[in-house]
């Protein structure tokens, strides 16, 4: 059986489809298969999810590394969520059969290509790196892209794995990681307190003492009216979506809030869904077929 490998880019444009499109398909170039897009322009911000062999995977994402850099400034950049490169990070998740150490040469392999082959500097992170702190991906990403361009060449604990003391001046810098399978969910307010957004974000996150696996942040969705708390759920074996999201709806409920939904960004994996998943946790727009990663898998 061929080793697989998924590749979830993050990219720093949520607002410009056709842009989105052409980088997207730039990262499919190498062969893997294409599983889907999911853009936020609040964020402004796109995850692009393929999956393929490790072969596939890297070429692609140097392929598609370039191809935001071409199309991506961001001292033009505007969007709530962080960001420190056009392409801001591209993780390996092992699939099957394939192990954690497979996704770490991934990621090391492109590390280095997109240096050398796009010019654009990288940080290891996650499973893949090399400075301790750098596992976590806020340390990595401390400062976003301006904070970094200013420290870069002058503190060594900014310096890239891969290049120069300098980000790209207008692509940044890029992470390239390996991780267990992670879930973007994000759960909506109706209210515009973002004060509330955060306050829910901090009580949840597990470095600050929340629930297991989580990481959180409180943004405001200005085109929707709302607040939102966006997670990244590293290990839903410790907090599952419902989970997290049965703490959210009865911290929301407390300060007078209800909520107005959630998302699932990208992917998710079938054991993380049960049954009336979409339901019990007033999913938006949720399509299974499409997101559930086992059976968009099987349509290749």
């Amino acid at each position: 059986m061929s080793i697989l490998l998924e590749c979830v880019p993050n990219i720093s444009d949520g607002r410009r489809p056709a842009v989105i499109a052409e980088i997207a398909a730039a990262f499919a170039s190498g062969g893997a298969v294409l599983l889907g897009t999911d853009s936020d322009a609040d964020h402004n911000r796109s995850v692009i999810t393929l999956a393929g062999t490790p072969e596939q995977v890297v070429a692609g994402a140097v392929a598609g590394v370039r191809a935001a850099r071409e199309r991506i400034d961001l001292n033009a950049h505007e969007g709530a969520h962080p960001r420190m490169g056009a392409t801001d990070v591209v993780p390996f998740v092992p699939l099957g059969d394939a192990t954690t150490a497979d996704a770490i040469a991934a990621a090391v392999a492109t590390a280095e290509r997109i240096w050398k082959e796009v010019g654009v500097p990288t940080y290891l992170y996650g499973d893949a790196a090399r400075v301790p702190a750098r596992a976590n991906l806020a340390n990595a990403r401390r400062g976003q892209f301006e904070g970094i361009r200013s420290s870069i060449a002058t503190d060594p604990e900014r310096r890239p794995d891969f290049g120069d003391p300098a980000v790209h001046a207008t692509a940044g810098i890029t992470a390239v990681g390996a991780r267990f399978f992670l879930i973007a969910y994000n759960v909506n307010l109706a209210t515009r307190d973002l004060s509330i957004a955060k306050e829910i974000a901090k009580a949840i996150r597990e470095k600050d003492g929340g629930l297991r696996g989580v990481k959180a942040m409180g943004f405001e969705l200005a085109e929707k009216g709302q607040v939102q708390v966006s997670m990244n759920l590293v290990d839903y074996r410790q907090t599952s979506p419902v989970e997290v999201f049965d703490v959210i709806a009865a911290k929301a409920r407390a300060a007078g809030v209800p909520v107005a939904g959630s998302e699932v960004v990208g992917l998710i994996p079938a054991a993380a869904c049960p049954a009336g998943f979409a339901e019990r946790v007033q999913v938006l727009d949720f399509d299974p077929e499409e997101q559930i990663v086992e059976r968009r898998m099987a349509r290749g």
